[in-house]
């Protein structure tokens, strides 16, 4: 037994401080949104260029989230998640001096992988701390991670406008690397006993050959799809339906997605209750159905699209982690489960580049109105991989 599991306790410190590690590296995916007029209109890049300071993240984890997967297996949880904030730390420093587009894109590609590190080991660290009858809620509490982080970043905005972006690139670059020290002297007595690893090749045949993590991976994409179909254009939606201005549009927008947290911790709450997952999947994407239609269409009163989009939201918070609760019971081995992750966080990107570009396409056609359409479709796909889900094992396979 580990020495993190031996009391009968949680020790919630510990996991809280894991969760933290994911807010400031989602600090990261947040900055980007927030500073992206100030930074084309320094480097003078077209909205082109520019928009791939969002997307930089999700393509690195569209291709590389089970190799990273398996190397946090292969030479550690703690080191990966470390390491990663490490990594976002420094490329946030080198990117505060960048002169045009290109270095300041190479950063970002490296703070994805590094991004995606800490994302795919510290859930490990906190299935090796969290008692059996706390992981629900322990795994609910890491969920919020993102929605917290790219919050507190938006409501971070005066700090922008004193010290400019490159000013807001070194301050987190600070953040990162001050909590990456403080992560590896917090989590040093962590210890994950796992079996003995084979070859990568061969981890990775295991969580491929896997249906468990094919669905939930599929499950994440349609996730992303749907909610960034409506989020990644968030303040733009609500400029036009609300006829307010950028600012507080930008309020508005991290008031919504804060609330999904709210959503990460009701789902730890229902699973801990015995609440199956397929249950609380089919009701949260279908409700996201049924909010996308208020949302996009037409007919409904600004505030009451508002307040769907707040619904929306919440409802949205349930998925993520009764998805990654998952991953520790569909990993094909115990010591596979950051490689699962890992394939998890490979389908969300791919929904997360696949669903703004749709919309993006979608809207210039036939209006916003469209994209409610699109979220139903995908709802539709989401609920026949829940079907199938349910009659899927949903324990690891002990190793021999």
């Amino acid at each position: 037994m580990d020495a993190s599991r031996s009391s009968d306790a949680t020790r919630w410190p510990l996991i809280l401080l894991i969760v933290g590690a994911g807010v400031v590296s989602a600090f990261q995916v947040g900055k980007a949104p927030t500073a992206l007029a100030a930074v084309q209109s320094d480097l003078g890049l077209d909205l082109a260029t520019a928009s791939w300071l969002l997307s930089a993240f999700a393509i690195v984890g569209a291709v590389a989230g089970i190799g990273i997967g398996v190397a946090a297996d292969h030479i550690g949880a703690r080191r990966m998640a470390v390491g990663g904030l490490l990594l976002q730390g420094v490329c946030g420093l080198v990117g505060s001096f960048a002169a045009g587009a290109p270095l300041l894109l190479a950063t970002r590609v490296i703070e994805g992988i590094g991004f995606l590190a800490v994302s795919v080991a510290a859930p490990t660290l906190i299935v090796a701390v969290a008692r059996e009858r706390d992981l629900g809620r322990a795994i609910a509490v890491w969920g919020t991670y993102m929605p917290v982080g790219i919050a507190l970043v938006m409501l971070g905005a005066p700090l922008l406008a004193a010290a400019g972006w490159r000013g807001f690139w070194l301050m987190n670059a600070a953040v990162l690397t001050g909590y990456a020290a403080l992560l590896a002297v917090g989590t040093r007595t962590i210890a994950i006993n796992n079996a003995p690893h084979g070859s990568i090749a061969r981890d990775v045949r295991l969580v491929l050959g896997s249906g468990g993590p094919w669905l939930l991976a599929g499950l994440f994409a349609a996730f992303a799809a749907a909610f960034f179909a409506v989020f990644g254009f968030l303040p733009t939606i609500l400029s036009d339906r609300l006829a307010v201005g950028s600012a507080t549009a930008g309020v508005l927008a991290a008031i919504a997605v804060a609330v999904n947290a709210l959503g990460n911790i009701a789902c730890g709450l229902l699973l801990t209750r015995g609440i199956r997952r397929p249950t609380i999947l089919v009701a949260a994407f279908g409700t996201m159905a049924l909010c996308g239609f208020g949302i996009l269409g037409s007919g409904p009163a600004a505030v009451v699209s508002y307040a769907l989009c707040v619904v929306f939201s919440a409802v949205g918070g349930l998925i993520p982690v009764a998805l990654m609760d998952g991953a520790a019971r569909h990993a094909p081995r115990p010591e596979l489960v950051a490689a699962t992750m890992g394939f998890l966080m490979q389908g969300n990107n791919v929904g997360l580049v696949l669903g703004p570009a749709a919309t993006g396409m979608l809207v210039a056609a036939w209006g916003w109105s469209s994209v409610s359409f699109l979220i139903a479709a995908i709802v539709a796909v989401a609920g026949l991989l829940v079907f199938v889900l349910r009659s899927h094992p949903a324990e690891v396979v002990p190793s021999p």
